[in-house]
């Protein structure tokens, strides 16, 4: 019993550190907020316009601040992710990567940590950002329990989408460049994970290829149960997640296992 809290003692640590450390960052906290009023600012217009020519309150059962706080949700949740593909490529350049590896904790379990805690810290400022704008033009949200919904899944779609980009990222111990790869996958995230729109919004033969995906699991599912909250999909939602991050977890196991052996550290 002592080893295991031993180890998750470690790993608070790591997650409370980086919390202090994100919240040094202010001016880059500052701007990545700005950065959202202005993406807002302009979907808000945007969907506006849309619904005023098509001159119906609801489009797929979306009312249209529905959409503009799907947006806010979808929107804090992308921002809020740590560029993680950056980190440990820069830890294979630099040799750091091999003082990482001989330390008394798991090297993904370290980085699954600091993701979490600066993602959460994140988050909560680009919700209050997205929240301001978004309040000011659509009125106060009320989704009742959708709140609720968000939260329980909030934890599942940092978890995807750490371990999305670490299957990317770990590519590293081979290729040592992986921005390219990240890019391509940021791309798939904002497309099929439903970040510039619901699903439901979406061409049927497109959704039907985005539900067997991951990506929705990361965007797709919070913001759609905060907007319009279902306990029925709530649990499927839940299980899928999960899901998804057992699979993802044993690739980047294996991707780490086979790279480590391969590993060919530059400068250390």
């Amino acid at each position: 019993m002592m080893p295991v809290m031993a180890k998750l003692h470690k790993y608070r640590a790591v997650g409370i550190i980086a919390v202090r450390q994100q919240l040094q960052y202010r001016v880059d906290c500052v701007v990545r907020a700005l950065f959202l009023l202005l993406i807002l600012f302009i979907f808000i217009h945007l969907w506006k316009a849309a619904y005023a020519s098509s001159g119906t309150e609801m489009i797929e059962g979306f009312a249209l601040n529905q959409i503009i706080w799907y947006l806010v949700f979808a929107e804090a949740v992308t921002m809020a992710c740590p560029q993680l593909c950056i980190r440990i490529e820069e830890e294979v350049k630099q040799g750091e990567v091999a003082v990482r590896l001989i330390r008394p904790i798991a090297y993904n379990g370290f980085h699954y940590m600091t993701y979490l805690a600066e993602a959460g810290v994140r988050f909560l400022v680009q919700l209050a950002a997205g929240s301001a704008i978004a309040w000011a033009y659509m009125g106060p949200p009320a989704f009742g329990w959708g709140w609720a919904g968000l939260a329980a899944l909030l934890p599942g779609a940092f978890t995807v989408a750490f371990l999305l980009n670490l299957a990317v990222a770990l590519l590293a111990f081979w290729v040592e460049e992986t921005r390219g790869m990240e890019f391509v996958l940021q791309k798939l995230n904002f497309t099929a994970g439903g970040m510039l729109l619901p699903l439901e919004l979406m061409p049927d033969w497109l959704e039907r290829v985005c539900g067997w995906l991951p990506f929705q699991a990361v965007l797709y599912f919070p913001a759609r149960m905060g907007v319009a909250f279902d306990g029925g999909r709530l649990a499927a939602f839940l299980l899928t997640q999960w899901g998804w991050a057992a699979a993802l977890a044993v690739l980047c196991a294996f991707i780490y296992r086979r790279g480590v052996r391969k590993l060919n550290v530059n400068g250390g």
